[in-house]
């Protein structure tokens, strides 16, 4: 006769009850690494700078939450939406307080997917000054202000008997193929890769990994933002399995490696892609 499952108790998750942020997460490739990291079993801060996001954030709070009472009625809520512009120091760090005070815990992980792209895809002798500025201001400066508040925050935590944390740049296989146009934001990318892979290094005895995730042309709003049918049916017939990068592709990567499995893989870009570059 078979044995009863009744008393088996239920596997934990590999993510459970740890607190991760995850910026620009109201859509896109943010959006589903949020959704796939609750799935793992985390705590959710959706991130969004724009008061024109607070719907779509607020969607996907529902979601997370909508999903998590499903399967437990007791689970209070396991994502929380809150507005920041992560170019802003002092929003930063009320985005980190804001995580710790709702979840009366501190961050174990990062990441770092907001950013911003020029529509019009301009060669550099044609980038305009604001829209360089604006680029390197979200994508770089940004990156840089939450790998160092997260960095500072784990280490602290780590002194207190916590343990490391995991931190996680999405940046973008543009900085491997160097095609023309759009060299702002290559270049804006390739600044934190070299940023992350140095931070790697001086986290030395923390126990914090620090990695970048870099897909390739991934279906959003933010690729076909400017992009004729031209190129979109000339990057789908380079890349190996003929199709456009989706979302879902790639927040496997990070969830990984957001988990314990993934311990040895540090100072790493991870380029997910499907053999585009």
């Amino acid at each position: 006769m078979a044995e009863s499952n009744e008393n088996v108790p239920a596997q934990k998750l590999p993510l459970e009850n740890r607190v991760a942020i995850v910026t620009g997460s109201s859509r896109g490739i943010g959006k589903a690494i949020a959704l796939h990291l609750a799935s793992l079993g985390a705590k959710l801060i959706i991130n969004y700078s724009s008061s024109n996001s607070t719907t779509l954030a607020d969607d996907v709070v529902s979601q997370i939450n909508s999903n998590k009472s499903m399967n437990n009625s007791a689970v209070s809520a396991v994502a929380v939406a809150v507005k920041a512009d992560i170019s802003d120091p002092d929003s930063v760090k009320s985005l980190f307080d804001a995580a710790e005070s709702a979840f009366q815990s501190p961050v174990n992980i990062l990441v770092n997917s907001a950013a911003v792209c020029d529509e019009k895809h301009p060669t550099i002798m044609n980038t305009d000054l604001n829209d360089f500025d604006l680029t390197f201001s979200v994508n770089t400066r940004g990156s840089f202000l939450c790998c160092k508040e997260a960095a500072n925050r784990m280490i602290k935590r780590r002194g207190g008997g916590g343990g490391g944390g995991r931190i996680i740049c999405v940046t973008s296989s543009a900085t491997a193929s160097f095609r023309a146009g759009n060299g702002a934001y290559t270049a804006s990318k390739a600044a934190v890769e070299a940023m992350v892979k140095i931070l790697a290094k001086e986290l030395k005895g923390t126990g914090i990994t620090a990695n970048c995730v870099a897909p390739g042309p991934i279906a959003t709003d933010m690729f076909f933002n400017g992009a004729t049918e031209e190129k979109v049916k000339k990057v789908i017939d380079e890349c190996p399995h003929g199709r456009l990068g989706q979302s879902e592709d790639v927040a496997p990567v990070v969830g990984f490696l957001a988990g314990d499995a993934s311990e040895w893989v540090n100072g790493q870009i991870i380029r997910v892609n499907g053999g585009y570059i």
